[in-house]
């Protein structure tokens, strides 16, 4: 398996929900397939399937989540030299050129990304488009909707 990119604030959410399944989550399903249990017949028995198919959801997510970190490579953008690139972790503001309307985003691992959150993976076709820009480029990103030509007016390391 490759590594998987991440800044330090991914890294410790993923850590945060494996800790929050093992001690939080596990315990309660085991729970309640015990008390599923003792209802009776098991075949007929909805709430016991359903505690066992969580179960499987929970362990597979832990799995997952396990496999994720044990190929980690943690990026701090906070310890590199800012010198106006865009690279992994960068908080980066573009201007529209067409429509001059600004958009800041921080450029993110596949898990962490969240466009509400202004967080876009860095395999999304933005960041595809800016990732070894500099400051002050103009850059033209391939989108679905069409191709947007941006100005890159601010590059962050947070």
């Amino acid at each position: 398996m490759q590594q998987i990119p991440m800044t330090v604030h991914g890294a410790e959410k993923l850590r945060q929900e494996l800790e929050n399944l093992k001690s939080v989550v596990r315990p309660k399903i085991v729970a309640d397939i015990a008390t599923a249990r003792e209802h009776g017949d098991l075949k007929e028995n909805a709430e016991y399937h359903a505690a066992r198919e969580q179960q499987g959801f929970c362990e597979g997510r832990i799995q997952d989540i396990e496999a994720k970190l044990s190929h980690l490579q943690i990026i701090d953008v906070t310890k590199i030299e800012n010198k106006g690139k865009v690279i992994f972790g960068a908080t980066v503001t573009l201007l529209n050129l067409d429509t001059e309307e600004e958009k800041t985003y921080r450029i993110v691992g596949d898990d962490e990304s969240d466009i509400k959150l202004n967080l876009i993976s860095v395999n999304s076709p933005i960041a595809r488009g800016l990732i070894g820009k500099n400051l002050d480029d103009e850059v033209t990103v391939v989108t679905p909707g069409g191709d947007i030509d941006y100005e890159i007016t601010a590059v962050e390391y947070l």
